[in-house]
């Protein structure tokens, strides 16, 4: 064989293996940035001071040690202690011998700071289980064996840097108090040394069979979780020829979802935030997702069944899944990003698009929107007569305007809401904006139909606005309604539907209202009132100042809710529960106008229909009509104007 006939080395091979490389860190570089921000600094934890100080102790106390014991178990010479002559090698190991000290400090002071929470405090929202006990056991042996350990050292072995281990030194001279010899402390440092080594050892063994799975599993579901936007539910792909609509047994999760029931830590933060469990419903995102790893468990990894229950009526009541308002809060304040809206919506899907089995008012909404067009179940050819005399433009195919005023159906149909529709026309007319609406054209975005489960109806929807908006040219899209905000923000892009979509509040800031027409001296009716902050709107789309801004625009003296931005409490509309019968002790807007009492407010501003619905509602069950009255942002500057 010759030199020409030899195979040649390719030397584009690791090249391309380095371009693919670059390529899909910058993909997923967000993964990373969340990595580093979410699962080691751990910023979602310290929203709760205690709890995250508790920690962090225990977390980087964890973590120096490990590496501490690494560097000792490799005996690198760089840390080999002399005489103190070598400079800085010996005094690089002192500084070792220090940091060790504290970093096992740290860790006992962070599980005293747990087991006083756990123990004596007792949350409500915290429950105890068996390696609860078991984590915070071992990890107060693993500290205190390796203090004794070091003591028992520094009395067999005397050092002038002793203090340099200031715990361990302590413990030291506690134990030659009580006449320790220095023969005993060596031969008890070698049984003690293999101690430490032994709770290490399983320390880590144990991690996958208790709670300490979190330390492997957060890390990876915070990397892999979707990337998806809040506000944004997970489309079923090809509808029409799916096989499996929702989920109705364990094994019908994704392998994401079935990895979050594993990474959920029983923090209760979830049920802290939840407006359900607050208001006394029998719902709670951390029993669901209890409930749901105790189903997996027992049916996909131990073998006890083949994972064909029901979890409907068997694992769960059949009831639960439709006391969620899907208003998000769970999700701000996870610490592991577990999402229990999405198996909600999953549980929902299936009850409605293959078993039928829903409540009389399900079924009564998915028949006016598909018999009407609407949740309100009137009839569609009404959905223009708010606009009667207000000289509206409607667009016609081909016509074009710089703002599409997307209505929505509440604003539309709902005789309160419908005010707040006209007062809004007149502000866009007052500042001289060129806008149209569809008109008949129009048609409800689907929201109502996906939140209840209905995902083959609101596809429906969304293909059917697109279509209409594709006749038609427009520079940007402005609702009203958060929810239909989100939806056409957040959603119709994963039916192609891509806009510039904001809600008026965010329009009406940018835009130059004459202000100075509004009166310095204020309107006696409105001299406290109080912003709500809608789920939709701030949580899932950050939209928190512009309202805020407009009322002090108009010159509106405020109040803050004791719960507010991003902590919100939901006003109970969300999630279809506006069309869901209540019980009258656990309605969730008369808790959210507790607040509103509390806070000595006459007006509560809102900017969502539902959440004006929902206070209006509270506000005449509780007889208080003439001491709180509730009004859009809209009707406000109109008003004062």
């Amino acid at each position: 064989m010759t030199t020409e006939t030899l195979p040649q080395a390719n030397s584009s091979v690791p090249a391309n293996w380095l371009i693919r490389s670059i390529s899909w860190l910058k993909e997923h570089r967000s993964n990373f940035s969340d990595l580093v921000v979410h699962a080691i600094a751990q910023v979602r934890i310290y929203k709760k001071a205690y709890v995250g100080v508790m920690h962090a102790l225990i977390f980087w106390g964890v973590t120096i040690q490990v590496v501490g014991t690494a560097i000792n178990l490799m005996q690198m010479k760089l840390f080999t202690p002399f005489e103190l002559t070598n400079f800085p090698r010996d005094y690089a190991y002192l500084l070792y011998e220090l940091i060790m000290d504290l970093a096992g400090v740290a860790i006992l002071l962070g599980v005293a700071m747990a087991a006083l929470r756990r123990f004596i405090w007792k949350p409500k929202t915290l429950d105890t289980q068996w390696d609860d006990v078991y984590a915070l056991v071992i990890l107060t042996l693993i500290p205190l064996a390796g203090f004794t350990t070091e003591a028992f050292r520094l009395i067999a072995n005397p050092v002038e840097w002793a203090n340099w281990s200031p715990f361990g030194n302590l413990w030291a001279k506690v134990l030659a108090a009580f006449g320790l010899s220095a023969n005993a402390a060596a031969n008890l440092h070698d049984a003690f040394f293999w101690v430490h080594v032994g709770l290490g050892l399983t320390f880590a063994a144990t991690i996958p069979f208790t709670k300490l799975r979190h330390l492997v599993l957060v890390p990876v579901n915070v990397f892999f979780r979707p990337r998806k936007k809040e506000g944004e539910l997970t489309k079923i792909e090809n509808i029409e020829e799916a096989e499996i609509l929702g989920v109705g047994t364990i094994d019908q999760f994704s392998s994401a979802q079935l990895l979050t029931f594993e990474t959920c830590v029983r923090c209760g933060r979830c049920e802290e935030a939840c407006p359900a469990t607050f208001s006394g419903m029998p719902y709670s995102p951390k029993k669901l997702i209890q409930t749901l790893r105790a189903s997996m468990t027992q049916t996909l990894i131990y073998g006890n069944g083949n994972g064909t229950h029901e979890l409907l009526g068997e694992v769960l009541p059949e009831d639960f899944p439709w006391y969620c308002t899907t208003c998000g809060a769970c999700l701000k304040k996870c610490p592991t990003f577990v999402n229990p809206i999405d198996e909600i919506i999953d549980l929902r899907r299936y009850q409605v698009l293959t078993t039928g089995n829903v409540q009389k008012s399900v079924s009564d909404v998915m028949r006016n929107l598909e018999r009407q067009g609407n949740p309100w179940g009137m009839p569609a050819e009404d959905r223009v007569a708010w606009a009667q005399g207000l000289d509206i433009h409607e667009l016609a195919p081909g016509e074009e305007t710089d703002v599409l005023l997307f209505l929505g159906c509440a604003f539309a149909y709902d005789d309160r809401n419908k005010k707040v529709a006209q007062a809004f026309v007149r502000l866009l007319q007052k500042a001289g904006v060129e806008f149209a609406t569809l008109g008949l054209d129009e048609a409800c975005c689907g929201e109502t139909a996906r939140r209840m489960g209905h995902e083959y109806l609101f596809q429906v929807f969304a293909q059917q606005n697109i279509e209409t908006f594709s006749k038609v040219k427009f520079n940007r899209i402005v609702t009203q309604c958060p929810h239909c905000f989100n939806t056409l923000k957040n959603e119709y892009p994963q039916f192609g539907g891509n806009y510039e979509v904001l809600h008026y509040t965010e329009f009406l800031a940018q835009l130059n209202l004459p202000w100075e027409k509004i009166s310095p001296n204020g309107d006696t009716d409105l001299q406290k009132v109080a912003y709500h902050d809608s789920c939709y709107l701030g949580r899932y789309n950050d939209v928190y100042q512009q309202p805020r801004q407009l009322l002090k625009n108009a010159n509106i003296d405020t109040v803050e809710l004791a719960r507010r931005y991003e902590n919100s409490f939901c006003c109970g509309g969300g999630g279809g529960q506006m069309w869901l019968e209540t019980d009258a002790e656990t309605r969730i807007n008369h808790r959210r106008l507790e607040e509103v009492i509390n806070a000595k407010a006459s007006c509560v501003a809102t900017a969502c229909p539902y959440c004006l619905n929902m206070f209006d509602d509270a506000i005449r069950s509780k007889g208080l009509g003439a001491e709180i009255q509730v009004m859009d942002i809209a009707e406000i500057i109109d008003q004062r104007m």
